[in-house]
């Protein structure tokens, strides 16, 4: 079975929920639910020389990933988001400023690990801080000369976005995954006709930006997968909601490793919905045991 192999950058840190902290950041968690699809997958990202950084490394460990590329920054903390979640399971963020993750620098580690990859992903918020994007746009350079497939999961945070750091992300990727509440926030950063309906919205996305594929998530209502030339529409996976968090995140990794596999699109538009399903099943956005899923089979938790 091939195991892509695929770099994930971004933010790292802790979700403060009202129970009590838990692991997270959209790259983080893609990271460890690709690796538990059966991806090959490093994480590019910066801890403080702190506690929590400490542990925040073990857990990547423990999920098998590669983390010779997280870096350690004394001089800032390791990231932390202050987590509500209202009646209906969905959350709201309140992301700490100055964190290690806003200061991932290039290094010739990262240099040499992009010779060796199939894919990477990023997001706005790892965007956020001028060392971080100046690296990761730097990366994305690379992989789009070495036509690498590149996938940017939307994750708009207020104030961290713009206009222009959504259009310029939009146009430096090859698959793009957003939600239903982030569509309004693009389509007018990437400069799309009002008045369409969301396919044919997807689709002049797609034509304008030259893009391999769009996977649109709309919650309880699945999800919408476009290329040139099919469209999928996944209804949604019937699940009891503990909490959303990580769900998007779960479902982009099981998104990319089927996509890579050259899996068919109905079966990675399947497979992912139940992978988000799964993990909105459960609080947080990781398991407390990572587990393998057999190949080729939905992931489920038990």
């Amino acid at each position: 079975m091939h195991h892509p192999s695929i770099l994930s950058c971004g933010e790292m840190l802790w979700d403060h929920f009202p129970a009590g902290p838990r692991f997270g950041g959209a790259p983080a968690n893609f990271a460890c639910h690709a690796q538990l699809h059966g991806g090959r997958v490093t994480l590019l990202s910066a801890v403080g020389d702190d506690p929590r950084g400490h542990e925040a490394t073990e857990i990547l460990c423990r999920f098998g990933l590669d983390t010779s590329l997280i870096q350690t920054i004394a001089t800032a903390p390791t990231g932390a988001v202050g987590v509500s979640v209202d009646a209906a399971g969905k959350p709201s963020f309140e992301i700490h400023a100055n964190s290690a993750w806003d200061q991932i620098a290039w290094t010739p580690e990262l240099a040499a690990r992009l010779a060796d990859v199939d894919a990477l992903y990023f997001g706005t918020l790892g965007q956020r801080g001028a060392i971080s994007r100046a690296t990761i746009r730097r990366a994305l350079a690379i992989a789009t000369s070495r036509g690498l497939m590149r996938v940017l999961d939307v994750n708009l945070r207020r104030p961290f976005f713009d206009a222009a750091l959504i259009r310029e992300s939009v146009a430096a990727a090859s698959v793009l995954k957003l939600s239903d509440d982030e569509l309004a926030e693009v389509l007018i950063a990437c400069d799309i006709a009002r008045g369409l309906d969301t396919t044919a919205a997807l689709r002049a996305l797609l034509v304008r930006h030259h893009l391999d594929l769009i996977a649109l998530t709309r919650g309880a209502a699945g999800a919408l997968l476009v290329t040139a030339d099919e469209v999928i529409d996944q209804p949604g996976i019937s699940t009891v909601v503990r909490d959303t968090v990580g769900a998007g995140d779960s479902f982009t990794a099981a998104l990319v490793v089927g996509r890579l596999r050259g899996d068919p699109l109905p079966t990675i538009a399947r497979v992912a919905c139940e992978t988000a399903a799964a993990v909105c099943a459960y609080a947080g956005a990781l398991p407390e045991t990572p587990r393998q899923p057999p190949p080729h089979v939905s992931f489920r938790f038990q």
